[in-house]
Formats: structure tokens, sequence, C-alpha cells
């Protein structure tokens, strides 16, 4: 037997147990290292870094912990909390199941082989068009971050396209020049991020330096201290080893737009230094890719942060959940049960324009909309607080007045009755004895004289022109030699005369005395209330007090210019200082004198209202004016002590010490009589309203100038009425089989002539317990219509049916529902989608995963993408189209230029079947799941056709916050039978050749020249994505243009 030194071993098993644990550290520090190297880690459950910070979990085997914790022992505090949230983001986001169960990203963590020729520059992916200022912003793109607009290099980390609205993202590897702690810094505007991996695995990425997060923040070129959050916390590099990086930038339209990042080395004194070319190098070569390959793209933290939008009140109404959006996945009461359960009826509306002669693009105006019931929330109320075009009042008038109109002040106690009335009073129905006196109707404004507003009574007044008043009771000056006095009359009474309001043309001018005079403007001003007893009292005008024509309407206590109010015609002449004529230097205060009772002017005037002079020089209180001129064109009071002189023009000096002399007089005069005071407030106000509902004020014409306004509302009195109807009728023809559950939708096209066409659906019990979905249409006929009614060319549009004129009327008179004949549509049909396409790779792509979660959350397989690509040169869109999950699809391939029109008809002559449904498609269109099943309910052959609105988003928007309007003057998406759009001659090809634009609505105008209805309603979650112009349909840029040119 051997011999076995026991012994030794039991003395020296001390040394041996330490001599195995230091194999087995040294073997576990081996395998980390190689794993560190391809962008994994071993999972330690404690450690800590280098600044004594406790580190919860270091990494994982994902490298997710790993960024998370290691962010927070290296990076600045200032920027802890927000590099780990951003806008808009939850926090614990990448863990939604919590901390322990980290959510499956689709992060990059083997980087691609590198080569020494990458050394020099990194790639760069600008995404277009795109607005916001924050990072976040870039984010939401619906593109971001594989699919760019254009995919470059760059030289140096310092980057400025002088180009607005846009974002960029700009990745590589950083090669450090020696090894030690160094700090990095990015400037930019406006916002911006750096992120750093501490491999070269992009899967590890941190945020190590940032600017801003809202989209407000930015720097000046350079500037790479101005916020905390710009400068990280110094980082440990070795020159021997290249460290993955990442920068996101977004610009908006302001500012001048830059990107840099600097570093320097951790040492006192040292300023940072932009990272130039002999420190970078690519990530992976793109040069040879097309853009639809986006499988050497990495994906790191920083364009998958946060993972998820933190779930919020949605800002848009039409974003909330409603029935109809998934009513089409349960299951349909078979059409062949309802057949029985109305009378037929012919169905001819009299609003269709078969072989009506139609002028070019006039078909826009016999297009008419249906009426919808419940509210599907299509309206944009989130998009009026700019656009308020869905009220009824012009928008100048709502920013001036506002509702007030529609609010009744409850008058308090005391208070007086003639207040109520002037404030229910509208704006252009005004008292006639709010008017000053003119001399006669004909006359227009010619010339512009100085007017003056009398003190005595306290208020601001205007005075009549010298030459033209002749007041008996005070002295004026003498009117001009060989001019007679003018006879005194009312100048706007509530006659049958026209009134030349608002620059209108004034009536002819009567041929002797009117020849005479000197054209006339009309103007109104308020009255002054009484503060003061009059000096003479008059006797009251039979009419009472004057009443305030424009209550709430006052100018400010700032003086206003004079202006010449009918003076007579003159010459125009040189631009220069001028004074106030030989009449002005005469002015003097009025002397009272008794009025007499020959004077018509004294005889019109109340209490408190002297005769106009032309010689009153102060006023001790100012009161609301109002004209049918500008503001700037009042006449204000020339209080003493101010210059006679003023300069004639616009001249903003001048204007400016005039206002100084007239502050200066005032101080020197002491305090003003009657200076304005400060508004008082009434807290307590109250006020009556009663219930407004402008959707009643809406009709079924097209409308096109409103965009925000949704579908017309039914009247739930209405389609309670017709709904009960139907189901009397539904339940005495099966006994009772079925119970309504509730009403899903209905949609009304009314026809006053004849009656209205309804589509219900409704969800029904079953009497076994089953629910089920009935959509079917119906027709309301009024009981003056008859069976027998015509196309309008003399022959029925179908055979008249077998039943008496009078089976769809009660005997009562009272309109009853029957069944339209051949108006029912196929929920079976296929429905072939037809997009043309060149060098839109990103939003190819998009459009077909689109078109395949269409299939996926459907289940429809009754539809098919047909393709016409224009020689894409960016993809392959054959093949991407072959790997698509799609049911059915086809690729056309066609030469040349981009024409739409020409792409569309190819497109539906490859449908054979002609009882398909050809849907004219864009390709930057967002479906609701529910698009198949509308289409297919709006369009019965040889009848329907269907046009849905689309809402076009605004930049920067996106589905899940929509901004933007609906499109209402666009019909490019339209969906018909096939054997319709062969009948009106298709696609004009022929003047659309070599351009777009237009076709959609000379389509329109034959197809209602068919005889065909078009159903024309907003259609929810239906967008279309605001896209860039830039590159579309193979324009070139200038810049390669000139590369181009010999």
């Amino acid at each position: 037997m051997p011999w076995f030194p026991v012994k030794k071993i039991r003395k020296q098993i001390k040394l041996l147990l330490l001599l195995l644990l230091l194999t087995c550290a040294a073997w576990l520090t081996y395998v980390h290292l190689s794993l560190v190297r391809q962008g994994r880690a071993l999972r330690q459950r404690l450690g800590y870094g280098r600044d004594g910070e406790k580190l919860s979990g270091v990494t994982d085997g994902r490298g997710i912990r790993a960024a998370l914790s290691t962010q927070r022992a290296e990076d600045s505090s200032e920027s802890r909390e927000e590099e780990r949230v951003p806008e808009g983001r939850d926090p614990d986001a990448l863990f939604p199941w919590g901390a322990g169960r980290p959510l499956s990203l689709n992060l990059t963590r083997q980087a691609p082989s590198w080569r020494e020729e990458y050394k020099g520059q990194v790639n760069l992916h600008v995404f277009e068009d795109w607005c916001g200022g924050a990072v976040g912003h870039l984010r939401r793109n619906l593109h971001f971050p594989l699919f760019p607009h254009t995919r470059t290099t760059v030289k140096k980390l310092a980057v400025s396209p002088k180009w607005k609205n846009y974002g960029l993202r700009i990745f590589g590897f950083i090669h450090p020049a020696r090894d030690g702690d160094v700090q990095f810094s990015v400037a930019s505007d406006d916002n911006s991020e750096f992120w750093l991996s501490p491999t070269e695995s992009p899967a590890g990425a941190q945020l190590v330096a940032f600017v801003g997060k809202t989209g407000s923040e930015w720097t000046a070129p350079g500037e790479f201290t101005k916020f905390s959050s710009q400068v990280s916390k110094p980082r440990r590099l070795m020159a021997s080893r290249r460290y993955y990086f990442e920068l996101l930038h977004k610009q908006d339209d302001r500012g001048s737009d830059h990107v840099e990042v600097g570093w320097r080395a951790f040492l006192p004194g040292l300023k940072f230094e932009v990272i130039g070319s002999a420190h970078i190098s690519l990530y992976t070569d793109e040069s040879a890719l097309k853009m639809d390959h986006v499988a050497h793209v990495p994906q790191s933290p920083a364009s998958h942060v946060g993972g998820r939008l933190l779930q919020e009140e949605p800002r848009a109404d039409m974003l909330r959940p409603d029935p109809r959006d998934t009513f089409f996945l349960t299951p349909r009461v078979e059409p062949w049960s309802l057949e029985n359960v109305l009378e037929p009826c012919t169905y001819a509306p009299t609003y269709v324009v078969k072989d009506f002669p139609i002028a070019r693009y006039q078909g826009l105006q016999f297009v008419y909309l249906s009426f919808v019931y419940p509210n599907d929330h299509t309206r944009l109320t989130h998009m009026e607080t700019d656009n308020k075009c869905f009220y009824r009042e012009s928008p100048l008038y709502l920013e001036r007045f506002g509702f007030y109109k529609y609010m009744k002040m409850d008058r308090e106690e005391g208070e007086e009755d003639e207040e109520e009335e002037v404030q229910r009073r509208a704006f252009l129905f005004l008292n006639p004895d709010d008017f000053l006196d003119d001399e006669d109707d004909g006359e227009l404004l010619d010339g512009l004289e100085p007017t003056e507003a009398p003190g005595t009574q306290g208020g601001r007044r205007l005075a009549a022109p010298t030459e033209a008043l002749a007041t008996p009771a005070l002295p004026t000056p003498p009117a001009p030699l060989g001019r007679p006095t003018p006879r005194r009359s009312r100048a706007l009474s509530w006659a049958a005369r026209p009134l030349p309001l608002f620059w209108g043309r004034a009536p002819p001018p009567r041929p002797a005395a009117a020849a005479e005079q000197p054209p006339k403007v009309y103007v109104t001003r308020v009255r002054p209330g009484l503060r003061v007893p009059p000096r003479a009292p008059a006797p009251l005008s039979p009419r009472g007090p004057p009443r305030p024509p424009f209550p709430g309407v006052f100018l400010r206590p700032r003086p206003l210019p004079r202006v010449q109010l009918r003076a007579r015609p003159h010459p125009p002449r040189a631009r220069g200082r001028r004074t106030g004529g030989p009449q002005a230097a005469k002015l003097r205060p009025p002397a009272p004198a008794p009025t007499t009772q020959g004077s018509r002017e004294g005889q019109a005037r109340e209490p408190g209202l002297t005769a106009p002079t032309t010689d009153s020089n102060y006023s001790s209180e100012a009161q609301p004016v109002t004209s049918f001129l500008s503001l700037s064109q009042v006449s204000r009071p020339q209080l003493p002590g101010e210059n006679e002189e003023e300069e004639e023009g616009d001249d903003e000096e001048g204007a400016q010490g005039e206002e100084a002399a007239l502050e200066d007089s005032e101080e020197k005069a002491g305090p003003v009589r009657g200076r304005w005071r400060e508004d008082a407030i009434n807290w307590q106000r109250t006020f009556s309203v009663g219930s407004v509902d402008f959707e009643m004020l809406r009709s079924d014409w097209n409308d096109l100038r409103c965009n925000v306004s949704g579908n017309l509302q039914l009247q739930e009195a209405e389609a309670v009425d017709v709904v009960a109807q139907y189901m009397e009728r539904l339940n005495a023809r099966h006994g009772g089989r079925y119970a309504l559950l509730r009403i899903v939708n209905v949609e009304k096209r009314r026809d006053s002539a004849r009656g209205s066409r309804f589509l219900l659906e409704l969800e029904l019990q079953e009497r076994g317990g089953r629910r089920l979905r009935l959509s079917e249409y119906v027709f309301l006929r009024l009981p003056r219509a008859r069976a027998g009614d015509t196309d309008g060319d003399g022959e029925s549009p179908e055979p008249a049916p077998a039943v008496s004129p009078a089976a769809s009327v009660h005997p009562d008179g009272r309109p009853e529902l029957c069944r339209p004949l051949r108006l029912a549509w196929r929920q079976d049909v296929m429905v072939h989608f037809i997009v043309p396409v060149k060098n839109q790779a990103r939003w190819v792509v998009q459009f077909l995963a689109d078109m395949a979660a269409l299939h996926v959350r459907t289940g429809d397989s009754s539809f098919s993408v047909i393709l016409v690509d224009f020689e894409s040169e960016d993809m392959d869109v054959e093949r991407a189209l072959r790997a698509a999950p799609l049911p059915r699809y086809q690729y056309l391939r066609r030469t040349g230029n981009f024409e739409r029109s020409a792409g569309l008809q190819a497109g539906v002559a490859a449908v054979e079947d002609a009882s398909s449904i050809v849907f004219l498609c864009d390709l930057h269109i967002h479906f609701p799941p529910s698009i198949l099943d509308g289409i297919r309910k709006h369009c019965v052959e040889g009848k329907l056709a269907f046009a849905p609105v689309v809402m076009r988003l605004g930049c920067g928007s996106s589905p899940g916050d929509p901004h933007g309007y609906w499109e209402v003057n666009g019909f490019g998406l339209f969906g018909i039978y096939k054997s319709d759009f062969d009948r009106v001659g298709g696609m004009n090809t022929e003047e659309f050749r070599d351009q777009w634009g237009g076709e959609d609505w000379e389509l329109l105008d034959r197809v209602l020249q068919a005889g065909l209805e078009v159903e024309r309603l907003r259609v929810r979650n239906f967008y279309h994505h605001f896209h860039s112009k830039r590159g579309m349909w193979g324009v070139r840029s200038r810049k390669a243009a000139r590369k181009e040119a010999p």
C-alpha cells in the first residue's frame, strides 16, 4: 500500500484550502472577463462601486440591471432622477411585472465584427420633418430607431446641418487616447442625450449626460457647463478597448441647430474638447445596404428606454373605447332570416344626380353627410383652442365678445332695467337715437377735420364739422362764404333707406342739394352718461334717456390721436407739420345760452347733452366711444397745454413725444377732473343660461370650411323610434326570439322628398343565450312618397315591388319602415387595397406591418394588398411583400416616373373578380381594426361608394396623441366595387399623367354622374401620418444635381 501523507495534509489543511480558494477566484475572474468582452456578465448578488456606493444588483444575464445599477453609482447626482425616467415614462417600465422580472427587450448585445478602416467616422441616422425639441419627441417617431430618412456618416462629434424639425441618432465607438478617468459633456440646441457603454455592447449603454428633457432647454455652441446634467462623472477608460456610444439630438424650428460632445481628462483646469475623428469609428458599414435592411441597426436602452407610456387620460375623446371599434367581432344575424321582416320598397333618393351635367370638380357640392347615433366623438374638441369653426359665430366676433350673448346676467336689486335690455341687444341692431345727426344720407368720407369734446357735461363728445353745423343756441364759427347752411336731418333712421355701414356703397346722390355737400361717413358714438347736473336743462326727448348701443366696448384711458371728420375735400400735399387753421386758433369756451324754440337741435337734445361745438378744449371724464371706424380714428379731447401742432403720418417718435408732452401738462396742471378709475369687479354676479345644442344647428351639407367638426349627430328620439319599429317587426316575424341589448350604431341619410335611409347596428340577445349582431339597411318612406318614383330619367332603377304603394305607410299617415331593394351589403366580399409606391422603404415596411397586424387582430382573410412599384431603388418591395404575413398580395412593377392615377388603374386592372371591392389607398395610413367592416358596410354594388374622411396628423403627432384636422377636401381614399369602377371609366390616366392631385375630385364627378351615392363619414382612429416630402417620387436635391452637372 503506497504511503499517503495524511499527517502532513492535516497540518497544512489551511494552506491547501487557501490555495483552492485562490484557484477558484482566478478561474471565476477569467470567465467573467471573457463574458464581459462578449457583452455578457455574471450575476452578482452584492457589490460596491468605486465611490463606495452600494449596488443592489450589479449585472444580470441580459445586461439590463448592469446598466441601471452602474448609472446609480457613477452618474452625477443631479442627473440620476431624469436619466432613468424620461418624460411621460414609467420608472418601472422596463420591469412591468416587478423589479425581479425584466421585460424582454430586443436589445443588441453582440457588436458586429469591427475593421480598422472604420476609424475616422461614425454612423449618422436622420429623422426629418418631425416637430418638437425634446428627445422624447424623437422616440415617439413612428420609424425610430430602425427606419431613418437618411443614413450617412460624420467625421467628428460636432454636427450642425442648419435645418429645422429633425432628429439625429449618432452612434459608433470611442477609442480613448490613454488610460485614466475621463469626463464627458454634451451641448446642443435643443435637447440631446449622450449614452456610453462600459463595453462595446450597445445593450450596456448608460445615460451619462444630457441637455434638458422638455424641449425648452438649449445651450450655445461650446457651452459645456450651462446645466449640471451636461457633465458626466469621471469614467475609467482604457486605451486598449473601444466603447459603444450613442448621441441623440432633437431640433425644432427655432434657434441655431448644433450638437457636440466634448471630453477631458479628470484633472483640474482642463477644458472640454470636441471628440475628433482620431478617436471615433463606425459601428458598421451601411453604404451597400438598402433602407429596408435593419438587422444591423443597434438597439440600445437609448432607443427603448421606458418601454411603454404611462396610462393617462387620453387627450382626444376619440381615443376612448367605443362599442363600434370591436362590434365587427360579434357574429352577425344571417341576412336571409331578415328578408321578410319588412316589406320591400323601391329605393331611389332624389339627391342622386344621375346623368346630371356637373362642372369640373363640382361633385364636392353634391356629397351629403350622414347623421350618426350615438355620439362617436369624432369632433376634435381638443383642437378647438385655436380653431372654433364649429360654432356659427365668426372668429372675430368670438375674439372680441366671446359667448356672452348666450348668457343672461341676473339683475341685482336697484339695477336699471335699461341695462339688462342693452346686454341683450345685438351688435348691429342699434337704437336710432344713438346716432349723431348728419346732413344727408348719400355722403361718404372724403376729408377729416379736428373735432373737440365739450367738457361742460363731464363727458367726451364729438363735435360736428364747423362748416356743416349751425346751432343757434351756441356760438359757432361762421360758415365759409358762398356755402349755404345745410338742412339738418337724422343720418341713420331705420326707414327703408340703405345705410352705408362698413364701407358699403352709398345710395345715389340727390340731384340738387346733395351734390353740393362734401362726402361724409356715418359715425356712431355712445352718448355719455349723466355724471353732473346739466348747466342748461332741456326737455326730455319723447324717446326717453339714451341707451348705449355697445355695452362693454370701451376705449382705454390712453389718449388717442385726433382725426379730421367730414372736412371739405382738399388736394393732397407733401408730408410735414400742419396747424389747426385759423378757426382752431380762435377757439374759446362756449358761453351758456338758452335753447330757442325754433331750434330743432335744442328740441332733440336730452338733459346733459349739449349741442356739439368746435370750441370746448377741456374734458372732465372720458366716456366710452364706439364707431364703425377703427378705434385709432376716434377723436380725443385736447387738453390745456398740449401743443396745437401735430405731425401728420404714423411717426412713432412723434407719437411718443406727444404723449410725453400730455403727461407733463397733466402733471403741471394738477390732477385732472374725472380721470379713469379701475374697473369694479362683481364677484357675486350670476347669470342664467339655457341648454344649447350646437349640433342641431348643423346641416347635412358637406361643409368644406370646418375641419374639426365631427359626424352629424342624430337625435336620440328619432333613432330610438326607428329601432323600436324594427324590433317590433322582427319579434312579430320570429315570435319574440330576439331581445335588444343596446343600440351600437345608427346612421341616417336624409331625403326630404321621399324619406330617409338608415343603417341599423344592434346588439341582440338570442333566446338560446347567444349574442348576435344585426347590421341592416332600412328605409323610412314618407307618406307622400309613391312606390313608383323613378330615378329622374323616366325609368325605375329596379323592378317595382309586388306590394301596394301604401304597404309601408301607417293608416294614420305616419311613415313606416320598409326594406330597400338592392341595398344589402355583403360581409364576405373581398377587399383589395391598392397602393402605388416609389422609394418609400420605411413607409412600405410600416404599411405591410400594419396590414399584417390587421389580419391578426381581426382574423379576416378576405382582403389582399396590391403594391404597384415604380422602380423603387431603396428596397426590394417584392421581397418585403413576400415576407409579410398577409393572406393575399400582388406585386406589380411599372417603369418611369411616379404616376398615382396610372398606378391605381394598373392595380384595379389586376383584380379579376368584378364583384369585389377595390379601395384606392395611400401609403401613409394608420388603419383602425374596424376598417374592413366599415368598407364593406358602406359599399353596395350599383348603389353606394365609400369615401371615408381621414384625420391628417400634424408634425410631431402620433395616433396615441392625435393633433391635426379632418381632411374634408380629400377623396383620395375611395372604396367602390370593381364593376362600378369600370362602369364610370376608371382613373383619368391621360390628363393626370405628369401630375397628381385633383384626380380624386375628377373621379368623384364621374361616380356621381353614374348614379351612385357617395357615403361620407369620419372614421374613428383613422389617421394619415405626417411625413416628409423630401425625396418622395425620386425628386433629387439641389446639391446632388450640382454634383451631377458637367
